[in-house]
């Protein structure tokens, strides 16, 4: 039986905006059988996380245009994206490179 596993996300460059102003969550995925990818963490992060304006967090099933995302310090296009399977002990970090002005 798979536990479920305590996670931390990370919001900076703005996005946090979108989540009450908070840069971290320790977050608790449920269980589920097949692991966790990031496909499925951000829709979960959208329907538990995300306080406002999803459009500018979300395009789609991905992140949109501007949000880079990195996995351990490494940037998830090298990693496989959406189908990135989370590993225990990996750090997420949303970070948003459009800033309106």
């Amino acid at each position: 039986n798979k536990i479920s596993v305590v996670r931390c996300f990370y919001f900076r460059g703005g996005a946090e905006l979108l989540f009450d102003g908070v840069k971290k969550h320790q977050v608790t995925l449920p269980c589920q059988p097949e692991p966790w990818d990031i496909r499925n963490l951000l829709k979960w992060i959208k329907q538990n996380l995300l306080k406002e304006r999803p459009e500018l967090f979300m395009q789609g099933e991905s992140v949109r245009p501007g949000i880079l995302v990195l996995i351990n310090d490494a940037d998830w296009e090298l990693m496989g994206e959406l189908d990135y399977k989370l590993q225990d002990q990996d750090n997420v970090l949303f970070i948003s490179t459009l800033h309106g002005g």
